[in-house]
């Protein structure tokens, strides 16, 4: 069996939540250079990485308790996002770090009915540890080494 987005199983720290859906993507500055007009190298630049999360209300109050425990919403320390997805056939694994979560789309209330209560949730990656894809770092070690906090 290929993976699929039900192969996947999610931990915000030490939370599994359930998702309806969630994206992360890395934004890499690098670019090409030219003289003269011809390719001839390139050059490091900035990256992020960016993302977003949509739960149901089960699993909002889920990620609100950790929220209440910490004293508010913005209290929330950043946190890793670790996703896991194993078929027998294939897996894959990808680790965020230190992303900080914010909360849009918070309520989208259809009077019709039909489809179930969601909430987005964007976040942004905010630790030098960035993204792990299979155990293998996206940034390499000379990208980060001082950048690390004691």
């Amino acid at each position: 069996m290929r993976i699929s987005g039900k192969s996947f199983t999610i931990h915000l720290d030490d939370l599994l939540v359930f998702v309806n859906t969630m994206t992360a993507d890395i934004e890499d500055s690098r670019a090409a250079v030219k003289d003269r007009g011809i390719p001839n190298g390139y050059v490091d630049g900035e990256v992020a990485c960016t993302g977003e999360i949509e739960v149901d209300a089960a699993n909002l109050k889920l990620i609100m308790d950790a929220a209440n425990r910490a004293g508010s919403f913005r209290d929330l320390e950043p946190f890793d996002i670790n996703t896991y997805a194993d078929t027998g056939k294939e897996s894959m694994k990808v680790e965020l770090f230190g992303c900080l979560l914010k909360i849009a789309g918070l309520l989208d209330i259809d009077s019709a009915g039909g489809e179930k209560h969601a909430t987005t949730l964007p976040f942004e990656v905010t630790s030098p540890d960035f993204v792990k894809i299979n155990d293998t770092p996206y940034l390499s070690r000379t990208d980060t080494d001082d950048l690390r906090v004691a």
